[in-house]
């Protein structure tokens, strides 16, 4: 076998990978019979001492048998056999000669880690790689001693000529077996499965699975999602073994359908781009708070042979698409501008963002990084769009817009949160549900009646798989409809407070939708739900969403009060003007501006866009939530609710339903003396001719029902939110209306010519119901029986509906359809 992986053309130093000459496997009677043949051979002339190597196209003629495992046979059998055994316990591969070789033989290279050196050189056999000694090497290094050989300068010395060949087209192709790499820091996070078949050694202790572990032991391991010492508990980013629906996530063992695009010469073998791409994530999750470069991930590739120097030079492609895509050196992430994440040929555009959100900034700090131009204009005289925290209550910051995150595990802002040190509250699961006049209502009764509803949606859900239904309906009328039929069919009658319940959940989903029921689509108000969603906690960021956005601004060139009015595409530059008559020319622009304001043509397109495109724009609707915050001179609420972290309030007619429905205590460290609550569905209209004080008359009405055991004090400070109002935003998220359809936000995400790019369009405010209406993802129990089966147990999906269509009404969602949109723009 060669000292390399391939067959190499320096006739001495290549040797064969021939199992007949493999004596590891071979009987003593064969081995005397190789002798044999050997003593007649050397009767013969040096050209016929050797037999030529059978691999196709090697021209090595001096094969070397790998028998210099060990001084003598024996003992090279017994190394053998002892790897041959923890193999075939670790990994799936067979655990061939060749495999051994690669995994033990051959020889490691290492690079001089001099700038003005880099060259390549061949560590003896004897001499095992470690991180450190790649991430230190020196040429000349005697690593017994870690000291410099004395005398000439090493690095004079010429490169090995077989390293020239590593990078040639035909070099991987002529690969025996894939690298598998030892002792990768991805191991920890993926013990469950087979080592090789996710780019891993298997002889290494570090990636042992669980075989010789008791079932209860193997099943704790499940429940607890591997991780490595200092990760976050919300870094996830690897599936275990039959795991889906969780959003972020890859397959260790599997390329991405943009990976294969991106990278084809692995679509028959992926087993070197897994194992860098799984080594690249899981450098990055243990530290987010850095770019990772090539550097820091080269000494961390540990593999014998050449195969060493190839893997290094496809660490860097990867590591740039990975982060192309956002995958990693993503976030708030500071970048020096003078040293951008992505090679020249990205450093080429300037690019103009309008809107200044989330989205925008998204783009914009992620295209800044990558070394383009990038340019954000804002209407507003600040940043943030949607996302507006309030910090003149004393003691704490209340979000006008989102302050919640639903579903922590790889959630884009808990990795920002990570990179900044902001600490998340994790939000308990309670919510009493209170009835004016004070009682709290039994918790039974508020199960039985959500698990109803949900039951309701099912059958939505089976409606719309027929085939044969094509018109669209209100979600409102279907609904009512299959509530009716259930009704007659069952001969159950739900008491008062059960129906008063049953519109309490009611008014939670019109909260998720940001509309009256009435005006949802019935087909596609759940048509992200085929999507993978964020898992696990639901967090309150108790200092809001400002440090995060100022953070993605930090160093943007962002100019406020700056509304456009009309984008020409029509040249080989697009010009962008604004209302004051500024004018600004960029090779791309990326439009992340509210829905309302495409609706309403507030910014003028030349050519116009496409029938298909405005079609997309007008099937959406714009959906409204207001908010209230007040803050009171003391805790009334805490004997009655007893730490809970939000209390519902069960409206006392359907007419009433969606005014202040669900209170939120804002301070998790019960110090300080706030509540927010929301106005959703046809509340909002009820209260848009009203002013803010009379707005709080209503809300204060509403506590003192709830709380009329006891005095419920004066506020000292309150706000009303009045989004329909800002002529900038208009909306709080948008829906897709009836008759409308889900593929709409993806063509409205559909770029322009390669010119115009679109982002945003997010329903921000999803981020502020960790109680937001959940539904059942494999429920399947018809009316007439649910009661006798009782209450499902299994997981729950978040309800969602927008541009991004995987995560709709989140800051997160809005954050990644910037993301989206900087990876698109960098590769056109």
């Amino acid at each position: 076998m060669s000292s390399g992986r391939v067959r190499t053309k320096k006739k001495t130093q290549t040797v064969d990978q021939s199992s007949d000459n493999l004596p590891l496997r071979s009987s003593g009677r064969q081995v005397r019979r190789k002798a044999a043949e050997a003593a007649e051979d050397d009767e013969d002339t040096s050209e016929k001492k050797y037999r030529k190597c059978e691999k196709a196209g090697c021209t090595a003629t001096c094969p070397v048998c790998f028998a210099s495992a060990a001084e003598s046979h024996k003992d090279g059998y017994d190394k053998y056999t002892a790897w041959k055994r923890i193999w075939t316990s670790n990994g799936k591969s067979e655990p061939s000669p060749k495999a051994f070789m690669a995994d033990q033989q051959l020889p490691y290279w290492v690079q001089c880690t001099k700038p003005e050196c880099g060259k390549w050189r061949q560590l003896t056999k004897e001499i095992q790689l470690t991180s450190q000694i790649a991430k230190t090497y020196r040429c000349g290094l005697k690593l017994n001693n870690s000291t410099k050989v004395e005398g000439s300068d090493q690095c004079s010395m010429p490169e090995d000529l077989r390293v020239a060949e590593v990078t040639d087209p035909w070099w991987y192709s002529m690969l025996i077996l894939p690298p598998l790499l030892k002792d990768s820091v991805a191991a920890p996070l993926l013990s469950a499965y087979y080592p090789d078949c996710v780019g891993m050694s298997p002889s290494c202790t570090s990636t042992h699975r669980l075989l010789g572990e008791s079932s209860s032991i193997k099943m704790e391991h499940l429940k607890t999602p591997p991780t490595i010492v200092g990760m976050s508990k919300y870094f996830q980013p690897f599936y275990q073994p039959n795991e889906c629906g969780k959003a972020l996530c890859v397959r260790p063992d599997v390329m991405e359908l943009d990976e294969l695009y991106e990278f084809p010469e692995y679509s028959r073998d992926p087993t070197m781009y897994l194992a860098l791409r799984n080594l690249i994530l899981a450098l990055w999750y243990t530290n987010c708070k850095e770019p990772l470069t090539p550097q820091k991930c080269t000494h961390h590739i540990l593999v014998r042979g050449l195969v060493r120097i190839r893997c290094v030079r496809e660490m860097e492609r990867i590591l740039h698409f990975m982060t192309r895509k956002g995958l990693i050196n993503t976030g708030v992430l500071s970048v020096n501008p003078d040293r951008p994440l992505l090679p020249k040929e990205y450093h080429n555009k300037s690019v103009i963002v309008i809107g200044g959100g989330p989205a925008g900034l998204a783009a914009a700090r992620q295209l800044r990084n990558f070394g383009s131009k990038v340019l954000v204009l804002e209407a507003k005289d600040r940043i943030g769009g949607r996302v507006w925290d309030d910090k003149t209550f004393k003691g704490i910051t209340v979000g006008k817009g989102a302050q919640i995150v639903n579903g922590c595990i790889n959630n884009p802002v808990a990795l920002m949160c990570e990179q900044l040190g902001i600490k998340m509250h994790k939000i308990g699961e309670k919510c009493d549900l209170i009835q004016e006049g004070g009682r709290i209502t039994d918790p039974t009764i508020d199960k039985r009646m959500d698990f109803h509803f949900n039951s309701i949606l099912d059958v939505v859900s089976d409606w719309r798989k027929d085939k044969n239904q094509y018109q669209d309906v209100p979600l409102g009328d279907k609904i009512q409809e299959i509530y009716k039929v259930f009704i007659q069919e069952s001969g159950i009658h739900f008491s008062e407070l059960e129906e008063k319940v049953l519109q309490f959940h009611v008014s939670n989903l019109e909260y998720a939708c940001g509309s009256n029921l009435q005006e949802v689509s019935a087909r596609s108000w759940d048509h992200n739900e085929f999507f993978a969603q964020f898992a696990g906690d639901h967090a309150l960021l108790s200092s809001g969403y400002s440090a995060i956005i100022e953070k993605m601004a930090e160093g943007l060139d962002i100019r406020l009060k700056v509304p456009v009015q009309s984008i020409n595409y029509s040249g080989d530059e697009v010009q962008v003007t604004a209302m004051d008559g500024s004018l600004w020319t960029a090779q791309k622009v990326l439009v992340a501006v509210p829905l309302t304001i495409l609706q309403k043509g507030t910014i003028q397109f030349n050519p116009a866009l496409s029938d298909r495109k405005m079609k997309a724009i007008n099937s959406l609707a714009a959906g409204i939530i207001e908010k209230i915050a007040i803050q009171f001179p003391y805790r009334f609420w805490d004997s009655k609710i007893q730490g809970a972290d939000y209390f519902g309030h069960v409206p006392p007619s359907s007419s009433k339903r969606g005014l202040f429905s669900v209170f939120y205590d804002m301070d998790p460290q019960r110090k300080c003396s706030v509540l927010m609550s929301v106005i959703t569905g046809d509340a909002v209209k009820t209260i848009k001719n009203l002013d803010d004080k009379q707005v709080l008359q209503q809300c204060m009405a509403v506590l003192r029902e709830l709380f009329k055991e006891q005095e419920v004090p004066d506020p000292v400070k309150y706000f009303v939110t009045r989004w329909n109002k800002d002529p900038w935003i208009q909306m709080a998220y948008s829906f897709v209306k009836t008759g409308g359809s889900g593929e709409a936000y993806d063509i409205l995400a559909e770029d322009v010519q390669g010119k115009i790019f679109f982002a945003g369009e997010l329903k921000l405010f999803q981020d502020d119901i960790p109680c937001a209406y959940f539904i059942p993802t494999n429920l399947n129990i018809s009316f007439l029986n649910f009661l006798k089966q009782g209450y499902p147990t299994q997981s729950r999906q978040l309800i969602v509906t927008a541009t991004n269509r995987h995560f709709p009404q989140t800051v997160t969602g809005a954050y990644l359809s910037g993301v989206r949109e900087a990876s698109k723009i960098a590769a056109f």
